[in-house]
């Protein structure tokens, strides 16, 4: 079923290709800050997240007590534009959020050896389960690149044992095949990307030298050239993978979504430089029952500023509060 075949996006003409629709968000973009109240949690490993909680400012119609739990994607925190925006949007909509940091991500080094990854849904899980705990009958989960690969991830895990509270689940600039996308950072302009998220990543191992200098080799450290370098040199040494390939091929959300039993909506941009589009399982969508895909010809990756703003709402906010919003009993 579900391939949406139009979507409403327009870009600014003033932001022609994918590239401008995704760096520019991330420079321009400006907000009030969102006012988090953080809660940290103890892992079942002896570690520790970092939750930062935002509750509706208005009253919502219908089923109250909705939370709606946001993962953020590489290198990204409950302070990226694209959660903030997507918080005091859904805020204002009647939901509350919870906008989870991954280890290593809240602004403290985790305690742990290992720290983040793109298949680490163990850690999804216990921030579901604390959720679960508040009281919340409603749960909704959204997630942005990494996060959406996490979050798809997850829910293809679950399958049928999917907690019945957990409702709807909207992401956005998924890399559902995570060595297509690792390989893509390597050509001509995506290499911009590439060193921006090894910037912040490389430092972090460093510090991790630090806190287990017997554990992590920095011998090879200069070998770190791309992101795939990266992955295979100290992701899947640090979370029990044999290789690079070994790690994306266990985590690739691809290989989940078949399993997933809630309405799920999946927007991947056409023009996305960091996820192409032929890396998407778009015929596999096609027979899937609850999993919808809506492929906007354009909004880079996390981008989708509208082509007239209003209140500084980016169209992927609106379109999230939309599917939610949507009585999928009735269709």
């Amino acid at each position: 079923m579900p391939l949406l075949p139009k979507s409403s996006y327009r870009p600014p003409f003033w932001l022609p290709n994918g590239h401008l629709q995704t760096i520019y968000p991330s420079f321009f973009r400006q907000f009030l800050p969102v006012v988090y109240q953080r809660e940290r949690i103890l892992t079942q490993d002896g570690d520790f997240l970092d939750l930062d909680w935002s509750y509706a400012t208005a009253a919502k119609q219908g089923v109250k007590n909705e939370l709606v739990i946001l993962s953020h994607g590489l290198e990204g925190s409950s302070q990226s534009q694209y959660m903030i925006g997507m918080v005091q949007y859904l805020n204002q909509a009647g939901y509350d959020c919870l906008a989870w940091n991954f280890r290593s991500c809240s602004g403290e080094m985790n305690l742990s050896l290992r720290f983040y990854h793109s298949g680490a849904t163990e850690d999804l899980q216990e921030v579901i389960q604390w959720a679960l705990g508040k009281g919340y009958t409603h749960i909704h989960l959204m997630g942005f690149s990494l996060g959406g690969n996490l979050t798809l991830k997850y829910l293809g895990e679950q399958g049928a044992a999917l907690p019945a509270e957990i409702c709807k689940t909207v992401v956005y600039s998924v890399p559902l095949d995570l060595k297509a996308c690792s390989l893509a950072m390597r050509n001509g302009v995506n290499k911009v990307y590439m060193h921006r998220f090894l910037k912040s990543l490389k430092p972090k191992i460093v510090q991790k030298s630090l806190q287990f200098p017997d554990q992590i080799d920095l011998n090879r450290f200069a070998d770190v050239k791309t992101l795939y370098d990266f992955d295979d040199i100290y992701t899947a040494a640090l979370h029990g993978f044999d290789h690079a390939d070994h790690y994306y091929e266990t985590c690739s959300s691809v290989n989940f979504i078949n399993n997933i039993t809630i309405p799920t909506l999946i927007v991947n941009a056409f023009n996305d430089p960091i996820v192409p589009f032929k890396s998407l399982p778009v015929d596999e969508i096609a027979n899937l029952k609850f999993v919808y895909l809506e492929n906007p010809k354009d909004g880079g990756h996390c981008g989708f500023r509208p082509f007239q703003l209003k209140n500084n709402v980016y169209w992927s906010e609106e379109r999230a509060l939309s599917f939610l919003n949507t009585d999928f009993s009735l269709l």
